[in-house]
């Protein structure tokens, strides 16, 4: 006897901003037709607070809602709480671990994309990306007298900052921290915030958090953490006290340009005899051996070795394509993700996706670039409902207005960071020039100019400058004549551009 099958016209897979967003733009474009949206969580990401701070930047907060809050404010949305076992792509079905199957018209892939980890399978290592994650590191913490952190992504830096009371050494493979995000002048800024003590007022957090708690939690063994929960945003260590052992407050060491050559457990440790390094105390010379007995062991590939509690691994993600890849011949970007189109379609028929787990692989923008963050999620969530929608009624739509510029707004160490266009110079080559102003703890402002015209820039601090930058880098004019002056805090560059 077959399974019972459920057809719908538009089904979404995944519970992460691409796909809430996607489900929610749908239902509203079809209050008729039932909407199935499949996601392995019983809770769901939604989008609160949203707004537009100019024409490309977008501030919102992300809640962690109960699926049935999703049902109530939108009738039409069905949620099938189920993960995807398998992807028929010839007979438009797909077959959740339920048993159930869900024919669709229409399908959008939005299952994210999950974090690559060091070593799997090591007690000692532990991966950063959803709610769940970021409890059970918690959990660790309050037992900790020093940690290392691989990684120089977000929550590489935000754990960086925010983790008190307990030794810190950070592994990065690039010369500077937040390489992703920052220059090495930019890292300069922001390392000495780092490394000062921070000030005892915590800053009230935007992001509220709803989590699962005793719902479905028992199922949640350690052996089966195949991290099913959706990304964590920039507040995530928002309701979490980060605090490990020891009463002082902030000791953290960076060691750049390596990475993790090998993890030891104490035993083999103890037999091989190398000598682990004590943690470096600021303002001595000489490098003392270590006389503590540590429950692991990490060798850097610079040489170095050091004893710690346990590593967290935050060292990117990897798109979350797995139980859609069998028997289906999708085309992959060089990243592992699903390759897409400018109308968010895959390679195959009647087939999109959004957000971490898909390649952007039209020709994109000059200042436009793919960068797996949650404005993009929503923003590609969106943008495939409309295609979706656009499609089932045989149109085609215009690439949507925010794929044109670059634009992302965040926080670090509690400054605002608003990063525009190639603001790194990404694929510019030698021929570009930079411009920059700096105060010391307060600001951080670098342009980068091409042939007279700005191609990015990155802001630190209250700069009020986002939406002036942005006009200029759209527009592309050409400023040669205002050489320096454009960056000249005495000139209210506004005014020339009004």
């Amino acid at each position: 006897m077959e399974a019972a099958r459920q057809a719908g016209t538009f089904v979404v897979v995944g519970g992460g901003i691409a796909g809430v967003t996607c489900a929610e733009q749908l239902a509203i474009s079809f209050p008729e037709e039932d909407i199935l949206l499949v996601t392995a969580s019983p809770v769901i990401k939604a989008v609160t607070n949203f707004r537009k701070v100019s024409k490309t930047l977008e501030e919102f907060d992300v809640e962690e809602q109960p699926t049935a809050m999703l049902e109530n404010r939108l009738p039409n949305i069905k949620i099938i709480e189920s993960g995807v076992k398998q992807l028929k792509s010839e007979e438009h079905c797909i077959f959740t671990e339920d048993g159930r199957q869900h024919v669709y018209k229409k399908l959008c892939l939005c299952a994210g994309a999950k974090p690559k980890l060091i070593c799997e399978g090591n007690p000692y290592v532990l991966g950063i990306r959803d709610t769940d994650s970021a409890q059970e590191f918690q959990k660790q913490l309050t037992k900790a007298r020093r940690i290392m952190i691989v990684g120089n992504g977000g929550i590489a830096l935000e754990l960086a900052y925010e983790i008190e009371g307990c030794e810190v050494i950070w592994a990065i493979k690039d010369k500077a921290i937040g390489n992703t995000f920052f220059d090495a002048g930019a890292a300069e800024f922001l390392t000495s915030r780092l490394m000062s003590e921070k000030s005892e007022t915590k800053i009230a957090h935007r992001r509220t958090v709803y989590t699962v708690e005793g719902a479905k939690k028992e199922t949640n063994t350690k052996a089966k953490a195949d991290y099913v929960g959706s990304a964590l945003g920039p507040d995530w260590h928002g309701g979490l006290e980060l605090k490990g052992t020891e009463e002082f407050s902030h000791s953290i060491h960076i060691e750049t340009r390596c990475e993790v050559k090998k993890i030891y457990l104490q035993e083999e440790f103890t037999i091989m005899k190398k000598k682990p390094l004590a943690f470096p105390k600021a303002h001595h010379k000489s490098v003392t051996a270590d006389k503590e007995m540590w429950p692991v062991y990490v060798e850097l590939t610079n040489g170095k070795i050091y004893g710690c509690d346990f590593l967290v691994s935050a060292t990117g993600v990897t798109p979350n394509t797995d139980p859609f890849l069998h028997g289906n011949s999708f085309d992959l970007g060089e990243d592992g993700g699903l390759r897409v189109d400018d109308q968010m379609h895959t390679s195959l028929p009647d087939i999109y996706a959004a957000g971490d787990i898909c390649t952007a692989c039209w020709q994109p923008s000059p200042v436009w670039q793919q960068m797996r963050l949650w404005t993009q999620a929503r923003q590609m969530g969106w943008y495939a409902a409309k295609c979706m929608a656009a499609a089932n009624l045989g149109h085609s739509i215009d690439m949507d207005f925010s794929f044109e510029l670059f634009a992302h707004v965040t926080k670090f160490f509690n400054y605002k960071v608003v990063l525009l266009g190639k603001y790194n110079a990404q694929g510019l080559g030698s021929d570009h020039e930079l411009m920059l102003r700096c105060t010391r703890g307060q600001e951080y402002v670098k342009v980068v100019m091409q042939n007279g015209r700005m191609m990015g820039a990155v802001l630190i601090g209250e700069t009020d400058l986002e939406e002036t930058f942005e006009n200029l880098i759209l527009n592309q004019m050409d400023l040669s004549s205002y050489g320096e002056d454009l960056l000249d805090p005495n000139i209210d560059i506004e005014d020339y551009f009004d």
